[in-house]
């Protein structure tokens, strides 16, 4: 809840480790803000942990239950490692996906989607230097269309259609988030969207207009999504912050994640008015959960947005000391789990992270 962003409080995490390589990543997460705290003693995380997903369904048939969404509540931040199993589905055939009812029951309408080349070698595009890709997508999370995933569709239905919601004060709040981000940045916001066909598009880009009227300051671009994919790989570099519709921005942020390394290198946050949820971007990967390869690195990265986000200067010292850790050990090419083409286990990779945060604090 963001509350008492003051050094010296106590801040209560809810751990929703989840399903697939979700508890191997979570735990990766957990080291390092322990060690955080063994080196600071004016930051104090405790963690309350949660089950949830698709084992918890198969428990007691409810992925989230009541008191999940309780606990979820009442703490300070939630960090979730990953929901959902592929086999693992509602009767109606449709996979679980407790993450999106999180978004909705809590308004997390802000999905933050941060994009960062740590080197150069995990980039697939010719002649980018690491750090040239660092923009962020800004993508809504609780409207657009997704809106319509529970709708009842008729067995054997010969045709289905989904609504694409748009509403005056869900863009209205999702573009002023996007401007004062971008006002902490680089200045400048990218509305994509498809307003050349949708209608509910035309709408969206014309309350994003209004809005911009209110931040002189910030220079603004609109561009197409299928545009947006292309400008995506081919001109990474020139992009700041980019805002879009739900699925718009569900796709392109994969994208983006696989310009630089892929989905392990991808962390994200949904923030609402009084709850936020961090997580990285990629899913339960339940085709290798259990070795003990999976990238812990998007996850790190995650639980330093959300020590950002919970704001007092202790946390805030402590998010920007991983990610200088994690820059320093990735700025070795060969340090790389096997996703990225190195050989690293989940706890070696996590073992060279502490590693990094000891040496910063050592001044070494």
């Amino acid at each position: 809840m963001n509350q008492g962003s003051v050094d010296g409080a106590k801040y209560e995490i809810a751990v929703l480790a989840g399903d697939g390589i979700g508890p191997e990543v979570m735990d990766a997460a957990i080291q390092v803000l322990q060690a955080l705290q063994t080196q600071d003693p004016r930051l104090s995380l405790q963690f309350r942990y949660v089950s949830v997903g698709a084992e918890e369904y198969l428990k007691s048939g409810n992925p989230l239950p009541e008191g999940a969404l309780r606990a979820c509540a009442e703490a300070d931040a939630i960090l979730l490692g990953a929901m959902g199993l592929p086999h693992v589905r509602w009767p109606n055939g449709r996979e679980l996906t407790p993450q999106i009812d999180l978004r909705e029951h809590f308004q997390l309408f802000r999905g933050e989607r941060p994009v960062y080349l740590y080197h150069d070698a995990d980039c697939p595009l010719k002649n980018v230097q690491a750090g040239a890709i660092d923009f962020v997508v800004l993508r809504e999370s609780t409207e657009g269309l997704f809106a319509s995933r529970h709708q009842t569709v008729v067995p054997d239905s010969e045709v289905v259609d989904d609504l694409l919601r748009v509403s005056r004060a869900g863009s209205e709040r999702l573009f002023h988030a996007a401007f004062e981000l971008a006002g902490k940045r680089r200045k400048h916001v990218t509305l994509v969207d498809k307003a050349n066909v949708l209608p509910s598009m035309v709408r969206f880009r014309q309350i994003f207009d209004e809005v911009a009227q209110q931040y002189p300051n910030i220079g603004t671009d609109r561009v197409y999504v299928d545009a947006a994919a292309l400008f995506l790989v081919r001109r990474p570099q020139s992009f700041d912050v980019l805002v879009t519709e739900n699925m718009f921005g569900d796709i392109l942020s994969d994208l983006a994640a696989a310009l630089v390394g892929g989905m392990g290198m991808a962390p994200s946050a949904d923030i609402g008015p009084e709850v936020a949820v961090f997580q990285p971007c990629h899913g339960t990967a339940p085709d290798i959960a259990g070795r003990g390869i999976a990238n812990p690195v998007a996850m790190i990265l995650s639980a330093a947005m959300m020590l950002e986000w919970l704001g007092s200067a202790s946390c805030v010292q402590a998010a920007e000391r991983i990610r200088q850790a994690i820059a320093r050990v990735l700025s070795d090419a060969s340090l790389r789990t096997p996703d990225l083409g190195g050989s690293l286990t989940t706890q070696n990779m996590t073992d060279r992270i502490l590693e990094a945060l000891f040496a910063s604090e050592s001044g070494q």
